[in-house]
């Protein structure tokens, strides 16, 4: 047992580590060949850094080291000793690997700088999450204000970067600020789909009087995995007892939605869904049943 945890330990280190490293390789791409070479900035802190890069003349790997730190200590007492120290090792990989390396320019259109600066730079900060590290502070502070003030986390970051384009537009150009959103977008939309994938899950939760029915079309129609949830219905006209039901949840991709929801209206036309986006998921029967088995049942 010991040499069995053992052995998953050491897997869970490794893949963490190379994700973190991965990270900052892409980052660091991200940063070297598009954006630092034709002064397009992202947001949060390494926007902040690039930023400052710019008007004092400075190098970027040591304002993006410097603006983490507080953080860094901040993420020590919010979220955890495991998370500040791994994110620290990463955030300053990061800038060591900025200082000493240089990557080979790309490109000096601008758009592609943005679109293209952006999506490398994401999948850094998407694989470092991966690991269960940062390489932009922004997000424990956006968790901490959350906390005092009530506003959302995406919220509060949004308001961030608003600061930090407003700021570059005044201090550099419109211009730059313009292609600098561009590049934040295309960053963010890229996290979402290294942390999210590219099969998106949707949960589906199906309360309808004809649950054997839907339960049997899921498992064979379908061939995915369900489970049955005991419940009973705020208001039925029957008895109380008669308004005991079972509540199906399951699990699809969401180019398999359309057929699920097609495939009930025709057992039950009447019966209630709610969808939702399933942003993880471990275990459980997440690929499609083998027939053989379906056919034995």
């Amino acid at each position: 047992m010991a040499n069995k945890i053992s052995i998953g330990s050491v897997r869970q280190i490794t893949r963490e580590t190379f994700l973190m490293i991965l990270g900052v390789l892409c980052a660091t791409f991200g940063l070297e060949s598009f954006l630092l070479p034709n002064d397009v900035l992202d947001g949060g802190v390494t926007g902040i850094s690039l930023l400052l890069a710019l008007v004092t003349e400075g190098r970027p790997s040591v304002f993006i080291f410097l603006i983490n730190i507080p953080f860094l200590i901040l993420g020590w007492f919010q979220i955890g000793k495991t998370f500040a120290i791994k994110s620290f090792l990463t955030i300053s990989l990061l800038a060591i690997v900025i200082y000493n390396f240089h990557f080979p320019v790309i490109t000096d259109d601008s758009l592609l700088v943005a679109v293209f600066g952006g999506f490398f730079l994401g999948l850094g900060i998407g694989f470092s999450i991966r690991g269960g590290a940062i390489i932009d502070g922004t997000e424990v502070l956006a968790i901490y204000l959350g906390k005092k003030t009530g506003f959302s986390v995406g919220e509060l970051i949004l308001i961030f970067n608003i600061i930090i384009f407003s700021v570059a537009a005044y201090l550099l150009s419109i211009e730059t600020a313009l292609y600098s959103i561009i590049t934040y977008f295309a960053a963010s939309r890229t996290v979402d789909f290294v942390l999210e994938g590219f099969d998106e899950y949707i949960g589906v939760t199906i309360i309808s009087d004809s649950h054997k029915e839907i339960r049997e079309m899921i498992l064979t129609t379908l061939r995915r995995g369900a489970t049955i949830y005991h419940g009973s219905k705020g208001f039925s006209e029957m008895q109380q007892n008669e308004s005991n039901t079972n509540i199906i949840y399951t699990v699809i991709t969401r180019l398999e939605l359309a057929r699920l929801e097609a495939e009930i209206h025709k057992i039950d036309p009447s019966a209630f869904l709610v969808m939702s986006k399933v942003k993880d998921i471990r275990g459980g029967m997440i690929k499609k049943l083998p027939l053989k088995k379906l056919k034995k049942k």
